[in-house]
């Protein structure tokens, strides 16, 4: 009789670190030797990691590529519809200098791309001339599917100078200024959010913009013409059907040019009527918002459109009144009403308001999250709403699964695999069956194994980076995400100094240990954002450094916040902050990362955090501060920071600290901006949830000091945090906007027949 598998024999047998599923090992050996040999021109004795890294990237590739073509035959045989859709130091980051194993040039697709010039009006209508042309090359990256055989296509696109640019200047001796045109032209996709705080970066900023929407939209006309795999010839010349094969997904105003570009290519080179083209455009085009924030909302000065791009200004226009002349039909005498329902906006700088442009030439308009969708309706597009509510939806955002649990947090993948099976990796609903594990004992000590392992790992690389002790026992108190003042990294700032502050009071109580980290980059640009990185670290130089405090409090900002640093943190994390003034946040991605991966959150009701509380039950979530209501009541009777202040003495003590350069004894006056801010001009009312926020905090320590129910609460968490995956959230899209039936459809592999 054979011996009884261990735990750990077990787990490997169903592991799901082997879920790629790879057919024939002694072929991938073989394929690896090959690259490293012929490819790379390496052998053992002299090869780098980078290049056994390259080795395996051509070797899964080649695994990738003939699934890849047999992808794109079949969308062309079935003809299916066509989805496209300390100071922080900013050094550059030449991700390319070693090359890219994964992606393909396209040089024989390379397109032009025209800036500036002038209109002229023929008799055969209008025609954009002495333009500046800048090359689009594009580079195609395969995205496999998830055991299905299924390859899809990411097109990025390269700006290239044309060989002959300013070849006369080159010619005459002007060598220098012929080099200096040409990296002009190769700027636009050199410079990632490059500052737009100013003319010149505001102009690179349009150029991507409508660089990346000119490409793509010639390339979509492109192969809607073709019509089969590989072929360039036009077969279809009519375009009743192009709402039928392409959806052109909007996401934000970033790409909105994609709505004056299509109908300048239907109107003016596909020979269309203008009703005929706005028909094709609004079915093809949707709109999703990401933002409430006016000034996240793109408006675009108009002489800038006037002088980059003067042809789509002129649509721009006929677009709005046309659109203006349906307002006044529904509402007649309205005239306050067409001026605020406007593209273009008037004032001292006469700008076209980009996100109007998209509800106007859109089907359909989503928000990312319930309550984010509910506000536009109510709020900053109200007067849109009550002219076509048939528009607006809502498309709760999610995550992938595949990535953000089962190739992140392996250790967590498999004990959850061990109880309901693997096909929850597909279908996250399935969680829910882990509801009826809440109370088993194994489990709970599973649960809580892993997650203790995955913070004595990431510990171990905080001291390796940081070179600061950290205490694995600590509660790991996480906020990672875009440093912004909505975002509110600075209520966070108020509670770590509280904590340290107390302990100064009173060193001999005992206090639940913290680990806070605070990671997440700034733009450029954005004074305030860098004030509070720097504010953060020179908390962490303090607290650090204090012997009083020992362990009992840490705090560190983590640096270059980005996916592969993302994987580390999550997994690891015992709490998710996400503390943003209640109504400003439009759903966040990262609270569901949190929650899938077993940390509980302490958060605001805004975004998805109202969804998710929904789901696992506002018991078992840290909810806190001003609901969306509460803050409107606020900002009608008048937000004022100085009662606060006078009203709570901790409070009031941080503040003055902040003011007598405590956290920054040589130069006492460095957090001037911020105080000044946060009693002065605080949109988002830090002051006004400090008390709550300090309260909830007290309850999340006194959790953790009962471990068995905290991992209950983590348990009951990850078995409903299913509603938030990207399968949902696509398959929503796809059914309720695209007008396409999502399939499980698998398909042959290359070497099966079809």
């Amino acid at each position: 009789m054979s011996r009884p598998l261990s735990d750990q024999e077990k787990r490997k047998q169903i592991s799901v670190r082997g879920l790629a599923g790879v057919e024939n090992v002694t072929e991938l050996k073989k394929n690896f030797n090959r690259h490293l040999h012929f490819t790379l021109v390496k052998d053992r004795n002299v090869a780098t990691p980078r290049d056994y890294y390259f080795a395996l990237a051509h070797t899964v590739r080649d695994h990738l590529v003939g699934r890849w073509i047999r992808t794109q035959q079949h969308y062309y045989e079935k003809d299916p519809k066509k989805i496209c859709g300390g100071w922080q130091m900013e050094e550059a980051d030449d991700w390319l200098r070693y090359g890219n194993p994964w992606e393909k040039a396209r040089p024989e697709f390379t397109l032009p791309v025209h800036f500036y010039g002038r209109v002229d009006h023929t008799s055969q209508g209008a025609k954009w001339v002495d333009t500046q042309v800048v090359l689009a090359m594009p580079y195609d990256t395969p995205v496999p599917g998830y055991r299905n055989n299924v390859v899809n296509t990411m097109r990025l696109w390269s700006a290239k100078a044309p060989n002959d640019f300013n070849l006369k200047d080159f010619n005459v001796g002007g060598y220098i200024q012929a080099v200096l045109d040409r990296n002009l032209a190769e700027n636009i996709s050199r410079v990632l959010y490059p500052n737009d705080n100013f003319f010149e970066g505001k102009e690179l900023r349009l150029k991507q913009e409508y660089f990346v929407v000119a490409a793509t939209l010639q390339d979509i006309i492109r192969r809607f013409k073709s019509s089969k795999f590989g072929c360039r010839d036009p077969v279809r010349t009519n375009f009743d059907a192009f709402p039928d094969k392409v959806a052109i997904q909007l996401n934000d105003t970033h790409p909105s040019l994609a709505i004056p570009e299509l109908m300048r290519i239907l109107v003016d080179l596909e020979r269309l009527e203008w009703d005929k083209a706005w028909e094709v455009t609004v079915k093809t085009c949707a709109y999703t918002n990401h933002t409430v924030l006016p000034e996240a909302l793109e408006r675009w000065p108009v002489h800038l459109l006037e002088t980059l791009l003067p042809r789509h200004l002129q649509i721009i226009y006929e677009i709005n009144q046309r659109f203006l002349n349906r307002v006044a039909a529904a509402f007649p005498g309205d005239v306050d009403r067409l001026r605020r329902m406007s593209l273009v906006e008037e004032g001292a700088v006469k700008r076209i308001n980009m996100a109007h442009l998209c509800i106007a030439g859109s089907h359909a308009v989503n928000g990312v999250a319930r309550i984010h969708s509910e506000i536009l309706r109510k709020t900053i597009f109200k007067e849109f709403y009550e002219l076509e509510p048939h528009k607006f939806q809502n498309k709760t955002n999610g995550i992938t699964p595949r990535r953000w649990l089962v190739l992140c947090n392996p250790g967590l993948a498999e004990v959850i695999a061990e109880r309901i099976g693997e096909d929850y990796i597909s279908d996250l609903d399935q969680l829910r069956k882990l509801l009826s594990f809440v109370d088993d004992e194994a489990f709970i000590r599973d649960v809580a194994k892993v997650k203790q392992e995955n913070k004595l790992k990431f510990s171990a690389y905080l001291e390796r980076e940081y070179k600061v002790h950290i205490n694995p026992n600590s509660l790991f108190d996480i906020q990672v995400k875009r440093i912004h003042e909505y975002k509110r990294q600075l209520l966070n700032c108020l509670h770590v100094i509280t904590l340290y502050n107390r302990i100064k009071k009173d060193p001999n109580k005992f206090f639940v240990p913290r680990t806070v980290m605070i990671g997440g980059k700034a733009a450029p640009g954005y004074h305030m954002a860098k004030m509070i990185i720097k504010l953060i670290t020179a908390i962490g130089d303090v607290v650090n450094h204090d012997p009083a405090v020992g362990d009992r409090l840490r705090v560190i900002f983590l640096e270059n916040y980005r996916v592969s640093l993302a994987e580390k943190v999550i997994p690891a994390a015992d709490l998710s902050e996400q503390i943003s003034t209640a109504g400003t946040e439009a759903s966040g991605t990262g609270n569901m990362k949190f929650m899938l991966n077993g940390a509980l959150t302490i958060g605001t009701m805004d975004g998805a955090n109202v969804e998710m509380a929904e789901e696992a039950g506002e018991e078992n979530f840290f909810i806190f501060g001003m609901r969306v209501e509460d803050v409107e009541k606020l900002d009608q009777r008048g937000y004022n920071a100085q009662e606060y202040y006078d009203r709570i003495p901790e409070l009031r003590h941080i503040i003055d600290q902040l003011s007598s350069g405590f956290f920054s004894p040589k130069q006492p006056d460095l957090f001037k901006d911020i105080v000044n801010m946060l009693m002065h001009h605080d949109r988002f009312k830090v002051f006004a949830d400090y008390e709550d926020y300090i309260k909830c905090q007290e309850k999340v320590s006194n959790l953790y000091k009962n471990p068995r129910e905290w991992t209950r609460m983590v348990i009951r968490n990850i078995a409903t945090s299913g509603k938030f995956s990207s399968d949902r959230t696509i398959a929503q899209y796809a059914r309720e906007i695209w007008g396409v039936e999502p399939s499980r459809q698998r398909l042959p592999a290359p070497d099966e027949k079809i």
